[in-house]
């Protein structure tokens, strides 16, 4: 079972080609070692990735080839990974929803919070 394919079955990715570049830029690990996509998977083996942003830690405990639904997927591995780091709370507080468009005053300090200027 190769490595991309067995990702995207699980559904840590959401397409195939998604698992395939995970693993060409270096985002996997098998056992420690730097995935290629084709690398094989067998049941034991310890998975650590980068996927969306966080790290993903997982233990094969069944092999798939094709992918199913997510009941069944989760069946398919342990997940080691740590837990999310926490939302950052003045994400969604800079404005409140439904407050109209923001005046060039509040567009600045949104661009200053934001790190764009």
């Amino acid at each position: 079972m190769r490595i991309d394919r067995w990702l995207w079955a699980i559904r840590l990715f959401k397409t195939r080609a998604e698992s395939t570049n995970a693993c060409r830029a270096g985002h996997v690990r098998v056992n420690g070692r730097t995935a290629k996509p084709a690398t094989p998977v067998e049941v034991g083996d310890r998975i650590e990735g980068h996927v969306h942003g966080r790290e993903r830690v997982v233990e094969v405990t069944r092999t798939i080839n094709n992918r199913v639904g997510a009941a069944i997927a989760i069946e398919c591995y342990v997940d080691h990974s740590p837990p999310p780091p926490p939302r950052d709370e003045r994400f969604g507080a800079a404005r409140e929803p439904g407050a109209g468009r923001p005046t060039k005053r509040e567009r600045r300090q949104l661009d200053r919070w934001r790190g764009t200027h």
